[in-house]
């Protein structure tokens, strides 16, 4: 039905449409707290999930094989459209931004190191309040102090992504289809 001839020419229509070559409206998923998925009847009886409004995401930082459920901020950048960053929609290999908050806690808790503090603040604080960290240091158990000490040792974290913990804001990219699957993760 759509193919061409071999010279480039439209053919004509032979028959009428089919029910499986049925295209739908896309879903537009949109950048709201208000989260709205709705169910669709597909083909074969199946389901599709489909988001119209969503703003958390499960997304997974690669190098610390972590996963952590955490809110969606901002729609950055798209390779493919410029409207959809101005629109804030959210589709698939998107680049958006996400609230570093739940990475940070668990970074303290498997590492023992709160990132994302300013530099300059930190070092005064250390001079004011040396009490305090030396409490919080007595608090963990030997073995805990150690596994920690062990972690240190592989541990590496990319100043960029150190520069982004600072601003409390991570840069993201999704990589499931949240048109199809109501999910946007990445």
């Amino acid at each position: 039905m759509h193919k061409r001839r071999s010279t480039g020419g439209k053919q004509k229509a032979w028959r009428k449409k089919r029910k499986y070559e049925l295209g739908r409206q896309p879903g537009n998923t949109k950048l709201s707290s208000n989260k709205t998925v709705r169910r669709i009847r597909v083909r074969g009886g199946n389901v599709k999930w489909r988001a119209l409004r969503l703003d958390t995401g499960n997304y997974s930082w690669g190098s610390e094989s972590v996963t952590r459920k955490t809110r969606i901020l901002d729609v950055v950048y798209n390779a493919s459209n410029n409207e959809l960053v101005r629109t804030q929609t959210l589709v698939k290999s998107a680049i958006i931004q996400v609230d570093a908050a739940p990475f940070k806690q668990w970074y303290l808790q498997h590492y023992g190191i709160d990132i994302g503090r300013k530099k300059k603040m930190a070092s005064k604080k250390e001079a004011t309040e040396e009490p305090e960290g030396a409490a919080e240091e007595t608090k963990r158990s030997k073995h805990v102090a150690r596994k920690l000490e062990k972690r240190q040792k592989d541990r590496k974290l990319d100043p960029h992504v150190e520069e982004q913990f600072g601003g409390g804001r991570l840069l993201a990219c999704i990589s499931s289809r949240p048109g199809q699957c109501g999910r946007a993760d990445g």
